[in-house]
């Protein structure tokens, strides 16, 4: 099964620095019918502004991972952690027992993230961060596994039987996924057009898939695709 969500269904906030749409049940958005998707519980998309961000704020026992659209985004944290992470890269941050962290826009433009939670597989454990580069070139046309609780090479490592992925597409060519069975997928174009099955999504539309299913996206104009597969 699949659902489409568009981007102008999703929940939204919005004050002087931060532009924020929720595909699931967020802060003041509230919907009963999108609290998660398997163990995914929050896909925003954020814009914020130049040298603005998030202040330091606690989290605790979840699997939070940040995807670049544009910009850069800097991220410290109570264990010393401290990065800038550019368009097209993930950071990855298992709040374990719990940490502090901030996420700052450092840049001179407007820096856009998608940001996901996972729910970890066990509470508890030391608070862990990291960050690596994805070439966007290294996956035109195929999957690449960007954080993962299955043990993949070269992926940022999460604690949950959980993948988070990443593709570009050009206008014409096609990539396949399946989804099997008892398991859930959650895809969000970063940017472009894609066909998902026959149906046209769009820049920032999303697709909640529940397994089993075999997807199908061909480009329609030149795409960048973020995906989840999770139990």
């Amino acid at each position: 099964m699949i659902e489409i969500r568009r981007f102008s269904d999703l929940g939204t906030f919005q004050n002087d620095w931060l532009n924020a749409h929720y595909h699931f049940s967020f802060s003041h958005y509230h919907d009963p019918a999108r609290m998660g998707h398997g163990k995914l519980r929050v896909w925003n998309d954020d814009t914020i502004q130049p040298q603005t961000g998030f202040p330091p704020h606690g989290h605790r026992d979840m699997e939070i991972i940040t995807y670049v659209r544009s910009g850069a985004i800097t991220h410290e944290d109570s264990m010393g952690n401290k990065g800038r992470t550019e368009a097209g890269d993930v950071q990855i941050m298992s709040a374990g027992r719990g940490i502090q962290h901030s996420e700052w826009n450092a840049e001179s433009e407007d820096t856009t993230i998608f940001q996901l939670w996972i729910e970890p597989a066990e509470a508890g454990g030391d608070p862990d961060w990291g960050a690596k580069a994805f070439p966007k070139a290294d996956r035109s046309g195929e999957w690449a596994i960007l954080a993962s609780g299955r043990g993949d090479a070269e992926a940022l490592t999460i604690r949950q039987d959980a993948a988070v992925l990443g593709a570009t597409l050009k206008a014409g060519e096609s990539l396949d996924y399946e989804v099997s069975d008892g398991r859930y997928g959650y895809l969000v174009l970063a940017a472009g057009s894609v066909e998902l099955n026959g149906e046209t999504l769009n820049a920032r539309d999303g697709a909640a898939i529940t397994g089993p299913a075999k997807l199908t996206l061909t480009g329609v104009e030149d795409a960048e695709i973020v995906f989840v597969d999770t139990i």
